[in-house]
């Protein structure tokens, strides 16, 4: 279906073509659901380019309680221990559904899924397809089946605004096609739109990155957590392309080192070393760069040439940029590939605003904490989908408010990911950040991607510690864990004190 349908009266709109939309629209059947897409069905959205894989229980050693332990241990202090069990019991049923959907996942010569390691976890449980094509596949699996599910329709658009009703509660949104708006009646909004990683110069993630669902909610008063939680992948391949491409944590997983240019390993003496956190992967490069060595992730040999079996998706993006990773090492440095912060939302994915959910990357549910545990993303869009479907009964919503979408401006986009990258990146101090948010405020009004920018800079100038991806080099070391939380309101009434103090950061 591609046209909306005249039929309000149970209708739930999701918003964002990933795994977390897709799964919401189809676990949500026999309901109504208009799903709406940036791009066409099956472009644009991160989850394609995932490549590690999706973390699950399922090996004969493992359990449950031992994921959601490495899952605790990655977040740093934040990860809510409920949520991360709670989670980690989905994913064997979760891998069944998809099986079920036609996801075909990689198998031993025995028929046993084929279970890869990752980065800080403890056991083999990396479920893969197609090597490390496991998001493409995934992605082609979930679009086929909303394509052949009565209960979904797909509108190709943009969503620039939030209907509200009467009693305050989202009551659908207004969308944007051609240069034509239009509104789209429902009973809920469910938020899947992805992450900010494009508000950065070197990012991992698809252009349109930019957080644009964080800043419909925030305009809606939503509560916003952890905004200053972004993952920095520590091995995108830097060849000059832009998005970067990935070189998967797996290769590590099967023996790739990380040298610099005089072959010296880059993770001497630190705890872990390659396998480590990838906070702490992504530091130790980092201060690789800044010290001006060459940082590569070493595949020479068997592993190099195995790769176009065993990592078909990286053996290509090596091929385009000219490199051999059979005999030439791959050149890799930091890049923004994940934001662990997002929407608060409770057990079933609800928000602050009656009648707006999120699930995947916009929301902050508790699980990544301060630093995701590798492969835990698609699991999260995918439980959490299930989560949202069994407990979502918003009620029929009530006369709406008259509403016009205000023009978002994107001319700054350019500037605005380069003082990301240089003041709010993978290690900050209170100078950069003060600059950061100075240059951000002014334009937060009627740019939604400095408004998520400045949420990000506030909030991690306002965490005066290093926790798992915020590493601040004037403050080196952990404070008592507590979430940050914020709404728009308050940011605004922040900026009012600053001017009224006669403090106001100057650009």
């Amino acid at each position: 279906m591609n046209a909306v349908s005249p039929n309000t009266a149970d209708r739930v709109v999701v918003v964002g073509g990933g795994v977390a939309g897709l799964s919401v629209a189809l676990r949500l059947a026999p309901r109504p659901v208009t799903l709406i897409t940036a791009s066409a069905l099956g472009l644009g959205t991160a989850t394609g380019w995932a490549q590690g894989g999706i973390a699950a229980s399922v090996g004969a050693d493992d359990a449950a309680a031992l994921h959601a332990a490495d899952t605790e241990a990655a977040g740093a202090g934040l990860t809510e221990p409920d949520v991360a069990l709670r989670v980690a019991q989905a994913g064997p049923e979760l891998i069944d559904w998809l099986v079920r959907i036609g996801v075909p996942f990689d198998r031993a010569e025995d028929g046993a899924l084929a279970l890869g390691l990752e980065a800080a976890h403890g056991r083999r449980r990396i479920v893969r397809s197609g090597g490390d094509a496991t998001g493409a596949r995934v992605l082609e699996g979930l679009v086929r089946a909303v394509l052949s599910a009565p209960s979904v329709e797909v509108v190709e658009a943009r969503a620039c605004g939030l209907l509200r009703d009467t009693n305050g509660a989202v009551a659908g949104i207004v969308a944007e096609r051609d240069g034509a708006r239009f509104r789209i009646p429902a009973r809920a909004v469910v938020l899947a739109t992805g992450g900010v990683g494009a508000l950065y110069a070197a990012t991992t993630n698809p252009p349109g990155a930019v957080g644009g669902g964080l800043a419909l909610a925030a305009r809606a008063g939503a509560v916003m957590r952890d905004m200053e939680f972004v993952q920095f992948h520590p091995t995108a391949i830097a060849a000059g392309a832009d998005p970067m491409p990935l070189a998967t944590e797996a290769l590590r997983g099967e023996g790739a080192r990380l040298i610099d240019e005089t072959g010296a390993a880059v993770m001497a003496g630190i705890a872990g070393g390659d396998l480590a956190p990838r906070d702490v992967v992504a530091r130790g490069i980092f201060q690789a760069l800044q010290r001006g060595r060459t940082v590569y992730l070493d595949t020479r040999g068997a592993l190099g040439a195995a790769m176009p079996v065993r990592f078909p998706t990286v053996a290509g993006l090596c091929a385009a940029a000219g490199i051999d990773p059979a005999a030439q090492p791959i050149p890799v440095r930091p890049a923004a590939h994940y934001h662990m912060g997002g929407v608060k939302v409770d057990a079933h994915g609800a928000t602050s605003v009656p009648g707006l959910y999120a699930c995947g990357e916009v929301a902050s549910t508790g699980l990544h904490g301060a630093n995701r545990l590798a492969s835990n993303s698609l699991l999260e869009g995918l439980a959490y989908a299930g989560f949202i479907a069994d407990a979502l009964d918003a009620p029929l919503p009530g006369a709406i408010v008259p509403e016009k979408a205000a023009p978002r401006s994107v001319a700054d986009l350019p500037a605005i990911r380069r003082l990301m990258e240089a003041k709010v990146g993978v290690v900050r101090d209170a100078a950069g950040l003060a600059e950061a948010v100075s240059a951000l405020e002014p334009r937060a009004d009627q740019c939604d991607a400095a408004l998520v920018a400045l949420m990000i800079a506030r909030g991690a100038l306002a965490r005066q510690e290093s926790r798992g991806a915020h590493w601040r080099s004037d403050f080196p070391h952990s404070a008592p864990a507590v979430h940050t939380e914020t709404t728009l309101a308050a940011l605004k009434a922040e900026h009012r004190e600053t001017i009224e103090a006669g403090t106001e950061l100057t650009p």
